[in-house]
Order: structure tokens, then C-alpha cells, then sequence
């Protein structure tokens, strides 16, 4: 919990730094294609720190998701042999794959969706998306609905509720890791045992 609680104060000090969007946006981008670290864990404490900036960073999770998002898709598209396999290889989750190609043949708009909004790992979904050949420009449009509602919701809260939310975070930081934790995992358990 040290490490998680230096990470957290880390972050809100560099929160004002001059490349701070930058590296937002690098994270957001690559956890939509393979990167384990969702954004949320930058873009809470980087509003925390400069409420002012909430839509601006929200703007920048949600493109640069999607825009990973793509290149997963493309990962998936083009390179699931290669790339795609030893990414989904990497969280275990070969054989979940194989039977979720019927599950996301008759639902991947949804899936999509539900995946974009909810800590599942986005990036399952961008390669999935690719693999079984989802329309590329319903991927994009579901892609920036879900992702823009998960990001701009978050800065809503975080933008209104912002010290309190602050005071919150600092108070229970323990208990939220472990429950921010638990969500990560029981999504990947819940695509494995699907």
C-alpha cells in the first residue's frame, strides 16, 4: 500500500508538471491496447490536484483511449498471430478467448460498450474487436461513447465533489486500492470463466 499511496501523492505533484498531459494521454493510450494501468489512476489525482482542468483531461483519456483503442483493434486485425496471441497470452486469457468469439458475435456492440464504461481490461475487447472483424466504425463510435462517458462522468464527480472527493481518497486510500484492485481482477476472472 506504500508503493500505491507514493504513486498517488507522486502523481499529484507532478499534476501541474509541463509534460503531465502528455504522459496522461501515453497511458491512456496504451491501455487500451495492451498496457495493464488503467488512466483512472493518473486522471483522479491530476483533477484532485487542478479541478480547473477536469473536461480538458477527460478530453484527453477519451481520445487517446480510443485512439488505442484502434490500435488494438488493428493488433487484432492484422497481427493476432503474432502480437495479439502473446498480449492475451500475457493475462492468461487464451482460452476464455476462443469461446468469447460467440458471446461477441452476437453482442459485440454491447460488449464494447460495457467494457469501455466498467474497469474490464479495454484492451481484451479492442483486439477481440479486430480478431472477429467488428465493424471498424461502430468500434470507433461505441468506443468514444463509452469511453467519454467513463471519463467525463469521473471528471463530473471529481470536478463538483473535488475536495471532498480529495479528503475521501486521503481518509480511506487503503480500502479503496484494495477495492479498486479487486474490481481489475474479478473483471479479468470474469472473462476467463465466461
Amino acid at each position: 500500500m506504500k508503493l500505491l499511496r507514493s504513486l498517488y501523492n507522486w502523481t499529484l505533484n507532478k499534476a501541474e508538471h509541463r509534460y503531465s498531459s502528455w504522459i496522461l494521454s501515453i497511458v491512456a493510450f496504451v491501455e487500451s491496447s495492451f498496457f495493464p494501468i488503467p488512466p483512472d489512476i493518473l486522471l483522479i489525482p491530476m483533477i484532485i490536484a487542478k479541478r480547473v482542468k477536469a473536461w480538458t483531461y477527460a478530453f484527453i483519456c477519451t481520445f487517446s483511449s480510443v485512439l488505442g483503442g484502434v490500435a488494438g483493434y488493428a493488433i487484432g486485425y492484422f497481427f493476432y498471430n503474432s502480437i495479439g496471441i502473446l498480449i492475451i497470452d500475457a493475462y492468461h486469457l487464451s482460452e476464455s478467448f476462443s469461446t468469447f468469439e460467440s458471446y461477441y458475435n452476437e453482442y459485440g456492440i454491447l460488449i464494447v460498450l460495457g467494457a469501455g464504461f466498467t474497469p474490464f481490461p479495454f484492451k481484451f475487447i479492442t483486439i477481440a474487436s479486430g480478431v472477429f472483424n467488428l465493424n471498424i466504425f461502430l468500434f470507433i463510435i461505441t468506443a468514444i461513447i463509452a469511453r467519454g462517458l467513463r471519463f467525463y462522468i469521473l471528471a463530473g464527480l471529481l470536478f463538483v465533489l473535488g475536495e471532498k472527493i480529495k479528503v475521501l481518497i486521503d481518509k480511506y486510500f487503503n480500502i479503496l486500492a484494495i477495492l479498486f484492485f479487486i474490481l481489475l481482477v474479478g473483471s479479468v476472472l470474469l472473462i476467463k470463466f465466461i
